[in-house]
C-alpha cells in the first residue's frame, strides 16, 4: 500500500495534535500503515504533538507500517534530536 503524505500544521501542539490523533486514526481504521509527515510550514511542536506521533508510530509498526518524517526545519529537527526521537524515525 503506498504511503500516505499528510502536512503537518504550522504550530504543532495541543489543539493540532488532536486532529492529527483523529485524522491518522481514520486512516489506520482503513488499513493504510505507511505515511510521511510533511514538516514543511512546520516550525514549532510541542510534547503532546511529539507524543500523538510516537504513539501513531507504535501502531503503525503493530501493523507493519511505520512513519516518515521529511523537511524538518532547524527547530523542528533539534526538538526531535533532543528528545533522541531521530534514532527512531527515519528522517528525509
Amino acid at each position: 500500500m503506498n504511503e500516505i503524505v499528510i502536512e503537518m500544521p504550522a504550530i504543532f501542539s495541543v489543539q493540532e495534535a488532536g486532529d492529527f490523533r483523529e485524522e491518522i486514526r481514520e486512516w489506520i481504521q482503513q488499513g493504510q500503515y505507511r505515511f510521511l509527515l510533511d514538516f514543511r510550514s512546520c516550525s514549532f511542536i510541542d510534547s503532546t504533538g511529539l507524543g500523538v506521533i510516537v504513539s501513531s508510530y507504535k501502531k503503525c509498526v503493530e501493523n507493519g507500517g511505520g512513519i516518515r518524517l521529511g523537511t524538518l526545519n532547524a527547530n523542528v529537527r533539534n526538538i526531535f534530536e533532543l528528545t533522541r526521537l531521530t534514532s527512531v524515525f527515519e528522517i528525509i
